[in-house]
């Protein structure tokens, strides 16, 4: 029998009782002891909850992450307001913060979470990290004095490097490196010159690998997701694909169920993917509150077969469901239940084909 291997992205909306306590911690009205009691908490109660959807392959669901994208420098001291700001399509925007002195360090590696997921569990782990190019916004265009961009870059290199590597050694069942700004940086420069500076800065990241560890390391794409909106949904897979299928990564999740025009996707990714090349396809559309059925979800990896050679296709989710810790714009039951729907459709479409 054929097998689809199906996966998650990566985060889960966080419980009422977390997100208040968040708040409260903000306000100094709890301890951090209290709240990595809450922490510890919500990712078991995710834990368990993934594992009842059958879901082979299972995450923490980043219920101790700030967000998807500053995990690695939260607390940091050399860190100012004022950096780059993402626009969404609803008009409300996320802007990142600023480097004001050297070195770059990361204050948090991801394998702390892994740590945590892996004390709840038996079933493989994966773990979501955030990509270097994403990182590397965080040097100001002014430049910091006694310490320059190319010292920036290097120490940048070193930290991404080991914030994936540990993850490894601590026998992750994959690393998730995600890299959400791809389609953005084709918005912010339509001749691709900022895409390419993105993925030579992640493959110097891969190149650190040996072969066998690249397989077992993915990059995630997809056009934004925070608060139901996007970032650059407008641009079309068929300008990224070719220069992102150049990344030296073994797995490839990408956002599709969402997309309008889903025969050229497949025909993008069909001209362009390479041997040993797998391609996880999103068939669960995180920012529709509506509960896709498992014959759905077959269909569109049926279809996705006509494409895509069995040997190289996956299925996961658009994207995850709450990037950032105050995202409550989707239940947390219904992600659950849409991620049922993955597991039991990924099932259908093995037993007909």
């Amino acid at each position: 029998m054929i097998t689809i291997p199906t996966e998650p992205i990566g985060s889960i909306p966080r419980p009422a009782y977390l997100q208040q306590a968040m708040r409260a911690y903000t306000k100094d009205e709890i301890t951090s002891g209290d709240l990595a009691r809450l922490f510890s908490q919500a990712t078991r109660e995710t834990i368990k909850s993934l594992e009842e959807t059958g879901s082979p392959v299972i995450s923490d669901g980043e219920q101790s992450k700030p967000s998807f994208a500053t995990y690695p420098i939260h607390g940091a001291l050399n860190l100012g307001a004022g950096g780059v700001t993402i626009p969404f399509a609803d008009g409300h925007t996320r802007q990142l913060p600023v480097l004001t002195a050297g070195p770059f360090r990361y204050r948090n590696f991801a394998v702390d979470y892994l740590r945590e997921a892996r004390q709840h569990t038996s079933l493989p782990v994966k773990q979501a990290v955030i990509s270097a190019s994403a990182m590397s916004l965080l040097y100001p265009a002014a430049g910091i004095e006694g310490y320059s961009q190319a010292q920036f870059i290097a120490d940048l290199l070193d930290q991404a490097e080991a914030d994936i590597r540990k993850c490894l050694n601590e026998h992750a069942y994959n690393v998730q490196i995600d890299f959400t700004e791809a389609r953005l940086a084709l918005k912010l420069d339509p001749g691709k010159g900022l895409l390419k500076q993105f993925i030579d800065l992640n493959n110097q990241v891969l190149g650190r690998f040996s072969a066998d560890e690249r397989s077992r390391i993915g990059i995630h794409t997809c056009p934004g997701g925070d608060h139901d909106s996007t970032h650059s949904a407008d641009v079309l897979y068929a300008d990224l694909l070719p220069l992102f299928f150049q990344l030296n990564a073994g797995n490839f999740y990408l956002e599709y169920a969402g997309e309008h025009d889903k025969i050229a996707v497949l025909e993008s990714i069909r001209e362009n993917i390479r041997p040993g090349q797998r391609i996880f396809l999103g068939v669960i559309d995180v920012l529709n509150p509506r509960i896709e059925t498992p014959e759905e979800v077959r269909d569109l990896l049926l279809q996705a077969a006509e494409y895509i050679p069995l040997n190289q296709l996956g299925s996961t989710d658009d994207c995850g469901f709450s990037p950032f810790a105050d995202d409550v714009s989707t239940a947390r039951e219904i992600a659950f239940e849409k991620i049922r729907a993955r597991v039991a459709g990924t099932k259908l479409t093995e037993a007909s084909l």
